[in-house]
């Protein structure tokens, strides 16, 4: 299983918890040195929680099931 394989794995976990208020997360990008981007769609995209859901929910996501992942960021 490739890195972005692993990371969108890890997305389809938090996914469910988003969409059930109107949002989503979609995969920007994964790069060779562990870097993801990422970006919150539909309701999440503007609500001011976002920075709170992207912090918690997404990173914790990522970071359990996917340990090579050094960094988290938006796109």
């Amino acid at each position: 299983m490739t890195l972005k394989e692993k990371v969108e794995k890890a997305l389809d976990s938090v996914r469910p918890h988003l969409q059930a208020d109107g949002g989503n997360v979609e995969l920007v990008d994964v790069s060779n040195d562990g870097i993801v981007k990422v970006k919150l769609t539909g309701a999440c995209g503007g609500c001011p929680m976002a920075a709170m859901t992207l912090q918690h929910s997404v990173t914790n996501a990522i970071k359990q099931s996917v340990p090579e992942v050094k960094e988290i960021r938006t796109a």
